[in-house]
């Protein structure tokens, strides 16, 4: 269940649903009960459990939860403002099922109670919650009480990920059917908690009509064009990468990625040298090579050589003329091309002949920017989410966009995106978007595609530092990948024989 859909996909896939002849107060009433279902297994010895119901479709999900709970033996206090007999349809009816008291939302419904049930806003909320409604949230967040959020907690919207005002603070969200990118991206991400997903009767089969372009970052994006080797597999039929290095000074980035690309599994990888910098590079490497290429001419003679056929430019290489006319020397190979850092910043001010390289030719080309090199070569992007930000980028450039961080998005030309559900804190130390950049450059080397490549990387990076934990530093990272690789293996459906 990789899609994620936006708040207006999720209400189609309701309304085709209902269409379809489902009634949606059966997809209301599978609804509450899965939020009743979350709240006994994790909480099965509360006593007192506080329900808030808003005006909308996630109220009637409240008053189904409140229903289920006190059948089961909780005491309920729903909270709810207004006359119920004014919510939507389903709604109504599933509070005037609801045969308990209900009180005025407030602070005071918290009294005594052991966890709180959040069901006022869903993931369609589009205004800042204001008034005494965002009061309500903040005395729930400062009682410390745990909060299961229905759909998303209150005040983050679905689609982006923004908090509207102010917002819950769950320790768990049950969702319905798909995820929606605001349980992804942050600042929504982190008001979230665990996030489960419930099944309420919407048919997988209207994915189809919907043609949702947004995803987890999981294996099933990206497996069946996973580079396994074959038994037949040689060093020469799984690429030849090529890593450019900078000055002698700045010669370490260069060979983290180089050591990525090589883990991501290139069958060759050779790290293009300025003839100053050789003998630094030759002697802190073995399985990786070094062949001089002191400027944009040299560069293009080691392209030459149609068997290197992915090449990374930007970790430590300089920011300048120099590095602008070795991305063009690049860009005019066959090549594949991930640029990263300096190679970004270089262009800062000369966006639109980039973007003109990288649309003239057929071979990939991976962008991989943090938020502030994203911001000095697309600054005037001004999209409202992570996501779109994004997806705007790329569909300008015409590269494959990695805006990293802990929400990381891949996004790819043609509106397809995904966002990253595995990440670690232990990242935020130097060098490791230098290893990821390398990555992303060795599974291109061996045939992925560019979108595909560059979000396997991303998943990859994550678990390899996931699996390391406290104390990561970037040369960690490449070393973790076996075992990580091992794990995805074994866990595929159809696992690759072992060439061994």
């Amino acid at each position: 269940m990789i899609e994620l859909l936006t708040a207006e996909e999720m209400a189609r896939a309701d309304r085709l649903t209902i269409e379809g002849g489902v009634p949606g107060e059966a997809l209301m009433e599978n609804a509450g009960r899965a939020v009743a279902d979350e709240m006994s297994r994790r909480f099965p010895d509360a006593c007192t459990v506080a329900v808030l119901c808003g005006p909308g479709n996630n109220g009637g999900d409240g008053f189904v939860a409140a229903r289920y709970l006190k059948e089961r033996g909780y005491k309920v206090r729903l909270g709810f403002n207004g006359d119920p007999a004014r919510l939507p349809q389903d709604a109504a009816a599933m509070a005037k099922r609801w045969s308990g008291a209900r009180e005025p939302l407030g602070p005071g419904l918290l009294a005594g109670a052991a966890v709180v049930v959040d069901a006022l806003f869903g993931a369609g909320l589009s205004r800042p919650i204001e008034g005494e409604l965002a009061a309500l949230i903040d005395s729930v967040n400062a009682s410390g009480l745990p909060v299961l959020a229905v759909d998303v907690p209150s005040g983050i919207d679905g689609t982006t990920g923004a908090v509207r005002g102010t917002s819950i603070r769950a320790i768990a969200t049950v969702t319905f059917f798909r995820l929606k990118p605001g349980h992804l991206l942050l600042p929504g991400r982190a008001h979230c908690g665990e996030v489960s997903l419930a099944e309420i009767g919407i048919p997988s089969s209207l994915l189809a009509t919907i043609r949702p372009q947004t995803f987890v970052n999981e294996p099933a994006l990206w497996l069946v064009h996973f580079p396994w080797p074959k038994p037949e597999s040689h060093k020469y039929a799984r690429g030849h990468a090529v890593v450019v290095s900078g000055p002698v000074y700045s010669t370490g980035a260069a060979r983290l990625g180089a050591r990525g690309a090589l883990r991501a599994g290139a069958g060759l990888v050779t790290v293009a040298s300025p003839r100053d910098a050789i003998a630094v590079n030759a002697s802190q490497l073995t399985a990786i090579m070094v062949r001089e290429a002191d400027d944009a001419r040299g560069l293009t003679s080691l392209l030459a050589d149609p068997r290197k056929n992915a090449v990374l430019i930007g970790p430590g290489v300089g920011v300048g003329e120099r590095t602008k006319e070795m991305v063009f020397a690049a860009l005019a190979s066959k090549a594949a091309i991930v640029l990263d850092a300096d190679a970004l910043t270089s262009f800062a001010d000369d966006q639109s002949s980039l973007f003109a390289a990288i649309l003239a030719r057929t071979a990939p080309v991976v962008l991989t920017p943090h938020d502030g090199e994203f911001a000095r070569l697309f600054g005037d992007v001004a999209a409202a989410s992570k996501l779109d930000r994004a997806r705007e980028a790329s569909s300008r450039s015409g590269a494959v966009i990695v805006l990293k961080g802990a929400d990381t998005v891949v996004a790819a030309p043609d509106g397809a995106a995904s966002i990253n559900a595995i990440t670690s804190p232990w990242l935020a130390t130097a060098g490791t978007g230098d290893v990821l950049a390398g990555m992303v450059l060795g599974l291109l080397a061996q045939g992925m595609p560019g979108f595909e490549g560059a979000s396997a990387a991303v998943w990859l990076h994550g678990a390899a530092a996931r699996a390391f934990g406290p104390g990561l530093i970037a040369e960690d990272v490449p070393e973790m990948l076996p075992s990580v690789l091992r794990e995805l293996r074994d866990a595929s459906p159809r696992p690759p024989k072992d060439p061994s």
